[in-house]
């Protein structure tokens, strides 16, 4: 029975590095957000507008319980996530937690290229991005330095970059596993 979490900032790549790392273990992949976007029927963003994010984050943190009792599976969380109620707890008694660390600048530039909506960020210019969230990054490291494993990515930008990562990953993994 294994349970991976992959967590870090909205933008790291944490479904895209999921995908392809569930496949090279033979494991299921769940992607948090749509889980929670499946189960109530609504968008991220609708849930956020409706409910505020206090009431978001609980959802958040039902579906996480939810998700950390399934088995053989690889679980890309929400940026946030690890940050509220005893959710980091949750992921490490459960199984392994993996940070994907990117640089603030390098983040900007993905979630400015992304056609996902983001409501934390939603409106924000380049100037804007990199200071709001380098601050949140400050914030948040310390939940995200409780991680089992940290990896960073300056790029990961194309196919041969994700496939390095997944390796980096999964050669850690088995390491850690011996």
């Amino acid at each position: 029975m294994e349970r991976i979490f992959l967590i870090g900032y909205m933008g790291a790549g944490k479904t895209t590095i999921g995908k392809k790392l569930s496949k090279a273990l033979a494991l299921d992949f769940i992607d948090l957000d749509k889980y929670i976007q499946h189960t109530y029927q609504k968008s991220i963003h609708q849930l956020f507008e409706e409910k505020g994010e206090e009431g978001f984050r609980k959802i958040e943190q039902k579906a996480l319980h939810e998700v950390a009792a399934f088995e053989n599976v690889v679980i890309s969380c929400g940026g946030g996530t690890p940050c509220y109620f005893d959710n980091m707890e949750v992921m490490k008694k459960a199984g392994t937690t993996i940070y994907i660390q990117v640089d603030p600048e390098e983040l900007a530039n993905r979630l400015l290229a992304s056609k996902t909506i983001r409501p934390l960020i939603a409106g924000k210019s380049r100037e804007e991005l990199i200071p709001f969230i380098d601050n949140q990054l400050r914030e948040r490291e310390r939940y995200y330095n409780k991680a089992d494993l940290v990896i960073k990515r300056d790029k990961l930008i194309t196919k041969e970059d994700v496939y390095i990562t997944v390796n980096q990953i999964a050669e850690q993994l088995k390491t850690r596993n011996k």
